[in-house]
């Protein structure tokens, strides 16, 4: 068994649209086998998809608009309320858009803003999509996303510059693994506060991480880089919720000794 090191959570973020600014969270309740609340709740629709609210299924990335091809989401400032369920929209400080993402009405306020300033990335009319429980993660599996950021500063290290945590989107940063620990970890529970999560699966980047989100500037080739350096294009695992609680930055994390029937 893997040396148990100490750890804490750094950061916790949820990403309420696919594809657009992160939010930081000082506390989350997790639920048994359901990704971090709101996390991906809404996605962007590029063009028909044949998504269907009434019984949604997991769809592919390249079905709605996201960082791996349409990098000019980066440089928007987004801002999702949960108890108005309005999104803001902000561009260069100014707010240029703002809808209630529960009434029709709303949704076509955030529509017509895709349309008119990313009509060039556009496949056909952008359409915000939601159904009830649904998370549109990356895969088909209800997951959260954890991200070593000694791993992170490893790959820094390779590159010879700065790479922002946030280029991977995950929703738990911890601090204090040693770099590529993660992988040492693969099915092994996780006790983080109230909540126990297993390690079901290593996170494969692509293109997204390359953008910059502060600048929205396509500056590196992280999953090229970590092909050559590493022999894979991985960074983060994902993990799925086992055993429900509050999980807060600053909480310890513990890998469980593991049991044998």
């Amino acid at each position: 068994m893997p040396e148990n090191h100490p750890a804490s959570v750094a950061n916790l973020y949820r990403y309420p649209v696919k594809g657009l600014t992160p939010e930081q969270l000082s506390e989350v309740t997790l639920s048994v086998g359901q990704p971090l609340p709101g996390d991906r709740r809404y996605a962007i629709e590029n063009g028909p998809s044949g998504f269907d609210p009434a019984a949604p299924q997991y769809f592919p990335k390249t079905k709605f608009l996201m960082l791996m091809r349409n990098e000019r989401l980066a440089g928007l400032r987004t801002h999702y309320d949960d108890a108005s369920h309005v999104l803001t929209i902000r561009e260069n400080g100014e707010e240029t858009a703002r809808g209630h993402l529960d009434s029709a009405e709303g949704r076509t306020a955030i529509e017509q803003f895709f349309a008119a300033n990313f009509a060039d990335d556009l496949r056909g009319p952008p359409k915000i999509l939601f159904a009830d429980g649904h998370s549109f993660s990356d895969i088909a599996r209800k997951v959260v996303s954890i991200i070593n950021l000694a791993s992170v500063a490893a790959l820094e290290g390779e590159i010879g510059q700065s790479v922002h945590p946030l280029r991977f989107r995950g929703n738990l940063h911890v601090a204090g693994w040693p770099a590529w620990h993660e992988f040492e970890l693969m099915d092994q529970v996780l006790s983080i506060g109230g909540a126990r999560l297993k390690i079901v699966k290593r996170i494969v980047r692509c293109a997204a991480t390359n953008v910059d989100p502060d600048t929205a500037a396509r500056d590196l080739t992280i999953p090229a880089t970590l092909q050559k350096t590493y022999g894979h294009a991985d960074l983060g695992v994902y993990a799925e919720v086992i055993g429900g609680g509050v999980v807060a930055a600053g909480d310890t994390i513990e890998v469980e000794a593991p049991t044998f029937l």
